[in-house]
């Protein structure tokens, strides 16, 4: 199993003394993507937003820029909002990358957990659905194949022409990120994509019928399952102690939470929730190396998954934190999770 992380690249929402602006927390991200890759994680993935409160509204050129400082880890976004791109562009700055990597791009494409993204570029709400599904196609389209025919509602057709450059791998993999809908680990499914679940909150026994219902789904529209490859996206942090590394996450996380549940109607968190959450059955991994590794093993005897993302710097983190964080988790947890799964780092693209 494939064992990385994913950020949103967090900033400080309002100026102040301890404020964290865009420039040093790009700079701060270069660094975690280096270590992650010198302690032997495999991927690292950014997230795309369009919001104050975050810095990477252009992964794939962050990702670049850490394709120069790294080796071996794959750089994936997490994720692309293709529902208010043009695939062109998307596919050609992820073919680049791929080609500055020597071939460790991926794509995980979504419809973004926010909506920000429509209005900026003139797209209307009401095509979220069929946006999605539209460029989805595009963009398949364009992996498939260096010359493209293609005709589509919400954006000019394409003739015969050829969209360069091409990726260093044979073809670019493509990842559907979901959030829980059953359509869309369906729709992955028919068209025999790699899935990633983003598992944030409540029981994650709970989704694990998704992937069930994803490999169905495979299996009628004739994809070969066993090529499938999926992956669990979560919440967590890890500290020397499990104490430590509750205190050190809690607050940050908690004030993201709490701020995108004012804007959402939800009701605030509390550290009795948190502290539930981090529980055997809950949905955060939050601990010493040797209680997360326990609980990946635990989760992946449940889901079968061929990857685990874990989502650590959620608001702001101390960047100090973060580093010992990752070197903790490529140092002690990578290894025992793998010991007991008999499993490797991975030195290959995963099915696409």
């Amino acid at each position: 199993m494939e064992l990385g992380l994913y950020t949103f690249a967090d900033v400080s929402p309002e100026p102040g003394p301890d404020a964290i602006g865009p420039y040093q927390r790009l700079r701060n991200l270069i660094e975690e993507i280096e270590l992650a890759d010198q302690v032997g994680l495999d991927v690292f993935g950014l997230g795309e937003h369009h919001r104050p409160d975050y810095a990477a509204s252009a992964p794939v050129v962050a990702l670049a820029a850490a394709a120069e400082r790294t080796k071996r880890i794959r750089l994936t976004s997490a994720v692309t909002v293709l529902s208010s791109d043009d695939p062109v562009r998307v596919f050609q700055q992820f073919a680049t990358l791929d080609q500055l990597s020597g071939g460790r791009a991926e794509i995980m494409a979504g419809r973004g957990s926010f909506i920000e993204s429509f209005p900026l570029f003139g797209y209307n709400l009401e095509d979220y659905d069929e946006l999605f599904a539209e460029k989805l196609d595009l963009l398949l389209a364009l992996r498939d194949s260096e010359r493209v025919t293609w005709q589509g509602t919400h954006r000019a057709s394409i003739n015969d022409r050829g969209v360069y450059p091409r990726p260093y791998q044979d073809k670019l993999p493509i990842w559907i990120a979901i959030g829980g809908t059953p359509q869309s680990a369906a729709r992955a499914g028919v068209l025999g994509l790699p899935l990633a679940l983003a598992i944030i909150g409540g029981e994650p026994a709970r989704f694990a019928p998704l992937f069930d219902l994803y490999r169905e789904a495979a299996r009628r529209g004739g994809q070969d399952v066993a090529k499938l490859a999926t992956s669990i996206n979560v919440h967590g942090f890890i500290g020397e102690t499990t104490e430590q590394a509750a205190d050190d996450f809690y607050l940050p996380q908690a004030e993201v939470m709490n701020r995108i549940g004012r804007e959402r109607g939800w009701g605030p968190t509390s550290r009795a929730h948190f502290d539930l959450s981090r529980g055997p059955r809950g949905a955060l991994f939050v601990g010493n190396p040797e209680a997360v590794a326990e609980k990946i093993v635990a989760q992946h005897k449940l889901f079968n998954n061929d990857r685990f993302l874990l989502q650590m710097a959620i608001g702001i983190m101390p960047h100090a934190k973060i580093m010992k964080a990752i070197e903790l988790y490529g140092t002690k947890v990578a290894p025992l999770v793998r010991k007991e799964l008999g499993t490797s780092a991975s030195l290959v693209a995963p099915a696409a």
